[in-house]
């Protein structure tokens, strides 16, 4: 791989839907695997209310102990809450579509920063149009890439500031919309909670979250999970990597992103039992098994950079679909049938 200077652009579909269906035809069994997980639900309670413990024993803290415990601890926790959030997106925990929504609100609360419905919103997008620029807010824009180059000091900062910039890039996605009724009411809950978190336990109760947040996505081994999904850090052509270390025993599962590509609808803890079935598939496929050594080559490595994306111009068949049925949805109901 060279330096690179634009994106890697593809005149192929993406990869998934067509492994799925192979998958499907040499094992048909994996049907088994997509079913609704709501045990899923109490331990969202468990970790919201780890941070809010935290919270409290931090309020008198001396700031340096603030940050180290937001690095060390809080930070895991705050990312697990992410790829709970993620589960929620594709309704993986409840039939209801509003019970996963509202289980998304209050699995965001110690983010700080409202961003459940925004990305479901976003996410599904990604899963039905990966690679197109103007509808996948997973990949970065061209002033970004440019921006932050292929430098240390860039790269890093751009980890550091990573949530700031992935809010910028929903601006260019002019097909989607930026705000409804649900969006508003993650605003107002999660404003209530930062409010009430200020008030009652302190500002460093508050900043102690907000620094979980920050790191749980940013400057962090844990960090390195944006890069191991869609960066083409193994292959030119390989877009999509999976990550099966032992950190996934504490992220529910999130690095089987290969897998949750292929079967979005199959939840977080049987996702291990999907690559087993379909080994042959899965094994053959680059993949990482260290996030902390994918942060430090990411930061050092030139070679690497926010181009080394695949991108595509064609949507192919899919087409934007009302939002009472999401695209991805759409497109396992016509998989499995």
């Amino acid at each position: 791989m060279s330096t690179r200077t634009d994106f890697n652009y593809s005149n192929e579909s993406e990869p998934h839907r067509i492994r799925t269906k192979k998958i499907l035809a040499d094992h048909p069994e994996v049907r088994d695997l997509i079913v609704k997980n709501p045990s899923t639900f109490i331990a969202i309670v468990g970790m919201v209310s780890s941070m809010m413990l935290l919270s409290y024993l931090l309020k008198d803290s001396p700031w340096w102990l603030v940050v180290a415990v937001a690095y060390l601890v809080g930070a895991f926790i705050n990312h697990s809450l992410f790829v709970m959030i993620h589960e929620c997106s594709h309704n993986l925990l409840f039939k209801k579509k509003s019970a996963n929504l509202v289980t998304a609100i209050f699995a965001n609360l110690p983010h700080i920063l409202p961003s459940a419905v925004s990305f479901t919103r976003y996410h599904i997008k990604h899963h039905s149009f990966q690679g197109i620029h103007e509808l996948d807010a997973d990949l970065p824009d061209r002033w970004e890439a440019n921006l932050i180059g292929h430098s240390f000091f860039g790269k890093a900062l751009w980890l550091l500031l990573f949530p700031l910039f992935q809010m910028r890039r929903i601006f260019r996605l002019k097909e989607i919309k930026p705000l409804d009724g649900w969006i508003v009411f993650n605003l107002v809950v999660q404003a209530a909670f930062d409010v009430a978190l200020w008030y009652f336990l302190g500002p460093k109760a508050f900043c102690f979250m907000l620094f979980s947040f920050f790191f749980a996505v940013g400057l962090h081994p844990l960090g390195a999970r944006w890069i191991q999904e869609h960066y083409l850090t193994l292959d030119d052509k390989q877009e999509t990597y999976s990550y099966y270390g032992g950190l996934n025993a504490i992220s529910f599962n999130v690095g089987y992103h290969n897998e949750h590509h292929d079967f979005p609808s199959v939840p977080w803890n049987k996702l291990p039992e999907l690559k087993r079935r379909a080994s042959s598939y899965y094994d053959s496929l680059y993949s990482h098994t260290s996030w902390t050594k994918l942060f430090f080559r990411f930061l050092f490595d030139k070679n690497i950079s926010l181009y080394s994306r695949v991108v595509r111009n064609d949507r192919g068949k899919v087409t934007l679909t009302d939002e009472s049925k999401p695209d991805v949805e759409m497109i396992k109901e016509d998989v499995l049938s």
